[in-house]
């Protein structure tokens, strides 16, 4: 009897003791426990789990998916991870439209750990050139506004919506009549999401069974597909499917248009760009749904607590990079830094950039946060740079 008081004394003492001292932590370990939902922070993911470094982002149009490569640029950076990029040939893109072959991608950037440039995807291609055990992702916008930033984006070198004399409800009043299945360009005036994943723009609306197999398509090789107009929450199950801290996905926006470059949508243009892009609605449905329940498998109060948390990371980058100033958001002509000065697609669209605040900008030749420029760098300038980069380290690694 004695020895059994001793260890019940014992064990109140520990107890008290662990309540004492520990409590926080203990209280937070078994609320993340019921809402299945680690407790996020800016360097604590790598030490519960390994973070995912092989990633392949298939780059959609129009669908804020610069704002993701970016963000990806920036991990690969600061984790000294390879990047395939295209060749020069290619320009930016890995000679989009062609369909992706590894003979597109720049052979100082192999082999690489991360994808996230432009291509028609082809998965055997892609397969062949990332590791087995790569991470497949993409991300959706919902049609009726992708297809309009499309046609406002495009309407200067797509040759459909040109014949239309550049007027989106001219061509949604009869598309068949101005659409050009074979203009080079054509993608961008039909079904651009189902062409970017690599399928048949084309098919006729009443082949039922295309669609359900091309969503199977993305559903087997896409361990997450994104929503654009839910990117917060999207972001919040990136991070936990690559096991990344809150640093590891804090962005700014990039590549967006003016207001007055904006076509305004009727509920009626809306339906006619669902129906002419049929199998576009049918994936965004279908994987808009599909992200909701994942997030709802998440747990609300998780998703929300985890998108808070995000907002103060990025509140927290933009006063570690400019001293407490947002960047200046600007049309590409008032950008003084040229690096920082987005592509303008024609003088009718319009789109705008950063520059750096006046107590960042007078220092610049001083400035040492070159991360933080990066963060607001246009994708066309950031490509350019990453490769001079990764070739100087090929060459190095090459010499004896």
């Amino acid at each position: 009897m004695p020895q059994k008081k001793i260890f019940l004394v014992f064990m109140v003492v520990a107890m008290v003791t662990l309540l004492l001292h520990g409590g926080g932590h203990w209280s937070r370990t078994t609320q993340d426990l019921h809402s299945n939902c680690p407790a996020p922070c800016s360097h604590c993911a790598a030490a519960l789990k390994a973070k995912h470094t092989n990633v392949a982002f298939l780059k959609t149009h129009k669908t804020a998916s610069t704002t993701v490569q970016n963000l990806l640029f920036r991990f690969a950076e600061r984790n000294n991870l390879t990047v395939a990029l295209p060749r020069q040939a290619c320009s930016h893109q890995f000679c989009y439209p062609r369909s992706f072959s590894t003979h597109f991608v720049h052979p100082h950037t192999l082999p690489p750990n991360i994808i996230s440039s432009h291509m028609r995807f082809k998965e055997a291609e892609v397969r062949r050139l990332m590791p087995n055990n790569t991470v497949y992702v993409t991300i959706l916008r919902e049609p009726a506004s992708m297809f309009e930033s499309l046609f406002s984006y495009y309407s200067q070198y797509c040759q459909s919506f040109k014949v239309a004399n550049e007027s989106l409800d001219v061509f949604l009043a009869q598309p068949w009549r101005y659409y050009r299945p074979q203009d080079k360009h054509s993608m961008y005036a039909r079904n651009t999401l189902t062409f970017d994943l690599g399928g048949d723009k084309d098919r006729a609306a009443t082949d039922v069974a295309y669609a359900r197999f091309l969503v199977g398509e993305v559903e087997r090789v896409f361990s997450l597909v994104m929503i654009a107009e839910h990117f917060d929450e999207s972001l919040v199950l990136l991070r936990h499917l690559l096991s990344w801290d809150l640093d590891d996905v804090a962005y700014v926006k990039l590549n967006m248009r003016t207001p007055g470059s904006k076509h305004q949508l009727t509920p009626g243009l809306s339906a006619k760009i669902r129906a002419w892009n049929w199998l576009d609605a049918r994936l965004y449905d279908h994987f808009n749904a599909s992200l909701w329940r994942q997030l709802a498998a998440l747990g609300p109060a998780c998703v929300e607590r985890e998108v808070r948390l995000l907002r103060e990371a990025q509140e927290r980058l933009l006063r570690r990079c400019f001293g407490g100033r947002q960047p200046l958001f600007r049309p590409a002509a008032q950008i003084e830094y040229k690096e920082l000065r987005p592509w303008q697609p024609s003088s009718k669209v319009e789109i705008v950039g950063y520059d750096l605040p006046a107590n960042v900008s007078h220092g610049l030749s001083g400035w040492a946060h070159e991360p933080c420029l990066k963060l607001i760098m246009p994708e066309v300038q950031y490509t350019r740079v990453l490769l001079r980069s990764q070739s100087i380290r090929y060459r190095q690694n090459r010499q004896p």
